[in-house]
């Protein structure tokens, strides 16, 4: 893992968290990572007939905030899972 420089102030992990859930309220999210590198995982029944591209747009719409600009905390999502419970 590389260090990603970056000027964010407190836990990515909890922000990743928060910001799928609020667009997701019923998810159960799971984030590992760090240095700018997370692999994520949400469980919702909001994925149930949805395609896989379909489900990880959600996520990755909720946390683009987090991702977008030269300094963000969110330099790769190398891993998303999206499943239904």
């Amino acid at each position: 893992m590389s260090d990603h420089p970056t000027d964010f102030v407190g836990s990515v992990e909890d922000a990743i968290t928060s910001s799928v859930t609020s667009r997701i309220p019923d998810a159960v999210v799971t984030v590992s990572g760090s240095g700018g590198h997370y692999r994520i995982e949400v469980v919702s029944a909001v994925f149930s007939g949805k395609t896989m591209l379909e489900s990880q747009r959600l996520v990755l719409s909720a946390i683009k905030h987090l991702i977008n600009g030269d300094r963000a905390p969110v330099h790769a999502v190398d891993a998303l899972t999206t499943r239904t419970p």
